[in-house]
């Protein structure tokens, strides 16, 4: 009886040993697996000030992915702008090449090939006119960004920034990850 017992213990002592060894190898393909993921699909970033309000806020946490990425009107956009931050900017693509944007600060409408813009997304009208003196047609490879909160975002309408070369930009915001409360897919 005595050996039973004791072969029954060795076997529930081996069927725990598997269980944590089971548990240990979840979580460290789980933590490969995420790893893969932030290294080669996406990427965290943060929103550093209020040029995105009311659509992002300060302190927010992105994801953002570049994979088979070509830029288009109405896309929310990380880019590395290095003549004007250290940090990347979170801007919309309010036009790609060729096409021309202008802009009536009287009447804070922007015009893209002369059709005004319907934009819901944004904070105000625009009224802060920065470097922005004339109609701009973007150049081939490059976009016209802008931050929904108009008259408090340096974006395209500024010379530092102006029309920006699609390989400065880093990704497409896909998710709002933090805060957990605003969780968002866009």
């Amino acid at each position: 009886m005595k050996k039973l017992h004791e072969a029954t213990e060795k076997k529930k002592a081996s069927e725990e040993k598997d269980n944590i060894f089971d548990w240990i190898e979840c979580v460290v393909f789980a933590l490969v697996f995420c790893i893969l993921i932030f290294t080669f699909l996406t990427r965290t970033v943060g929103v550093v000030g209020s040029s995105m309000v009311p659509t992002l806020e300060d302190k927010e946490r992105l994801l953002i992915s570049n994979i088979a990425y070509t830029p288009k009107y109405g896309d929310i956009v990380i880019l590395r702008k290095d003549t004007y931050a250290s940090y990347p900017l979170v801007k919309r693509v309010i036009a790609t090449e060729g096409q021309t944007i202008d802009i009536n600060f009287d009447e804070g409408i922007v015009y893209v090939d002369n059709e005004p813009l319907h934009e819901d997304y944004t904070a105000s009208l625009t009224y802060v006119r920065e470097d922005f003196t004339e109609p701009v047609t973007v150049p081939e490879g490059c976009v016209f960004v802008m931050g929904d909160n108009r008259n408090k975002s340096t974006d395209s309408r500024t010379a530092e920034i102006g029309c920006v070369d699609t390989r400065y930009i880093l990704g497409r915001v896909f998710m709002r990850i933090t805060p957990v409360t605003k969780f968002k897919i866009f």
